[in-house]
């Protein structure tokens, strides 16, 4: 399949000599999509199948394996990189050895019983395929034991634990402290080297962040729930929300916007680790084991955390131009979908989700584009007026939100009281769908946002998602 005097690979000058033998081995190879081949010592060669998830861990899952052409035994402890441009070029690794008792071969099933440093018991493959064409080549692998004693799948759904917005801490004793990153809330679910990324709100952004790919091969056959916030940097270098807006509302970015508007996923908790649930164990040993994972490359990170010093963390923040901090007690449990005072957000400038349920007509330079937004949170009786936001836009920003609006307009007001009238008289009401982000001073006495101005659009919340935060 491969030139000889292009590859590092052994390539035997003649046909093997048919031999008895039990080894196995499992190469993890990093080609166009990550695999894993699977290979059993046969008759002097080594039998093989491209498996894309690896081993199934649990007897409810069967995994594809592709039956590929037979290798030489040399093969097995072969490890190098495959030159581009050859079949299957990129870097392989030996991921597992070790022997096999053979239970039954034939054409169509394969049963044995694997002795391995990482690989240990019984398995079966099984031809899925009427043997003629591309389809012939395809098998499963099935594990037929119990996986081990408080093995758990992957879990499906983890709903983010939330902070409540508050001051530091009276002590430092007990509580740790991470910065408070300006990007989207992204749970991560990766296994056998495949990644699905949430937004809060359990929204399916995985092709949105395409980076997010490669931490998951980067990782292997290891299963992980991970976490974090994705964010993007500004034209000076720092982190900034305004900087991702691009990144959040498209389904598939192209290479252009890709390069132009770069991402990196920042971890900073770990709930799930290889069949092990860590819900219930306390922050504190959930971030050690994170740190020992070691994720870094060059769209990831696994930034640091603080036991002690809150004040100084604050003051680094600042210096950062970041939000704030957060301050996690050492001992809280994850409690997924819940807002804690075991977590508090400690605000540099102060932010406020709102649902967009109107805007007003501009003039001079925004003469037929949008004035100001008519914003409001939702309340007991609908949603409740907070105010009009009239700046923080870009031209592309308004461009985009007059097309979004313009679609979704009414004849009547979305709010649950009758708005002051210079707000009221020329406004044009849209059904309230769209929620974003404003920075604010301060609250009034009636109940408004003081010098409010626009960060961005918040795809990752719903209306319902929106609350008052004081």
């Amino acid at each position: 399949m491969r030139s000889a005097d292009r590859t590092p690979e052994p390539v035997p000058e003649s046909a093997p000599e048919p031999r008895a033998g039990n080894s196995f081995v499992i190469q993890e190879h990093h080609a166009r999509a990550l695999h894993w081949d699977f290979r059993l010592e046969r008759d002097g060669v080594l039998v093989s199948w491209a498996i894309p998830k690896g081993l199934p861990p649990d007897p409810k899952q069967n995994h594809l394996a592709v039956h590929t052409e037979d290798h030489p035994l040399d093969y097995a402890s072969f490890e190098g990189r495959i030159p581009e441009g050859e079949y299957g070029g990129g870097n392989v690794s030996v991921w597992d050895y070790g022997t096999y008792d053979l239970e039954k071969w034939t054409d169509r099933e394969v049963k044995v019983v694997l002795h391995g440093n990482r690989s240990e018991g019984r398995y079966v493959l099984f031809k899925t395929g009427n043997g003629e064409g591309k389809r012939g080549r395809d098998w499963m692998i099935h594990r037929m034991d119990p996986p081990a004693d408080g093995w758990k799948p992957l879990p499906e759904l983890v709903p983010p634990m939330l902070a409540t917005l508050g001051a530091l801490p009276a002590t430092d004793d007990g509580w740790a402290y991470e910065m408070k990153w300006d990007g989207v809330r992204l749970v991560l679910y990766i296994s056998g080297g495949r990644v699905r990324a949430l937004t809060r709100n359990n929204r399916d952004v995985t092709s949105t962040y395409p980076e997010l790919h490669a931490l998951a091969a980067s990782v292997g056959t290891r299963q992980l729930v991970l976490d974090g916030e994705v964010v993007a940097v500004d034209a000076g270098g720092r982190i900034s929300f305004g900087a991702l807006q691009p990144r959040m509302h498209v389904a598939r970015p192209n290479k252009t916007l890709l390069t132009n508007v770069p991402v990196t996923y920042l971890a900073f908790d770990l709930l799930h680790l290889d069949g092990e649930p860590l819900l219930e164990r306390p922050y504190a040993e959930r971030r050690q084991k994170l740190t020992e994972l070691g994720l870094k490359g060059p769209h990831w990170s696994t930034p640091p955390h603080f036991d002690g010093g809150g004040e100084d963390a604050v003051a680094t923040s600042r210096a950062q131009g970041l939000e704030g901090v957060v301050a996690k007690r050492l001992t809280s449990k994850y409690l997924a979908g819940k807002r804690t005072r075991d977590w508090l957000k400690v605000k540099n400038i102060r932010t406020q989700e709102v649902v967009v349920g109107g805007w007003r007509p501009g003039a001079g330079r925004r003469e037929g584009k949008i004035g100001s937004l008519l914003v409001g949170i939702p309340g007991e009786n609908g949603l409740d007026y907070v105010g009009h936001v009239g700046t923080g836009f870009t031209d592309a920003v308004l461009d985009d939100l007059t097309r979004r609006l313009r679609r979704t307009e009414r004849k009547t007001s979305p709010f649950s009281a009758e708005l002051p009238r210079p707000h009221a008289k020329d406004a044009h009401w849209v059904t309230p769908h769209l929620v974003g982000e404003v920075a604010f001073g301060e609250w009034t006495g009636d109940g408004l946002l003081r010098h409010p101005a626009w960060r961005g659009l918040r795809a990752d919340k719903k209306p319902g998602d929106v609350a008052r935060e004081n």
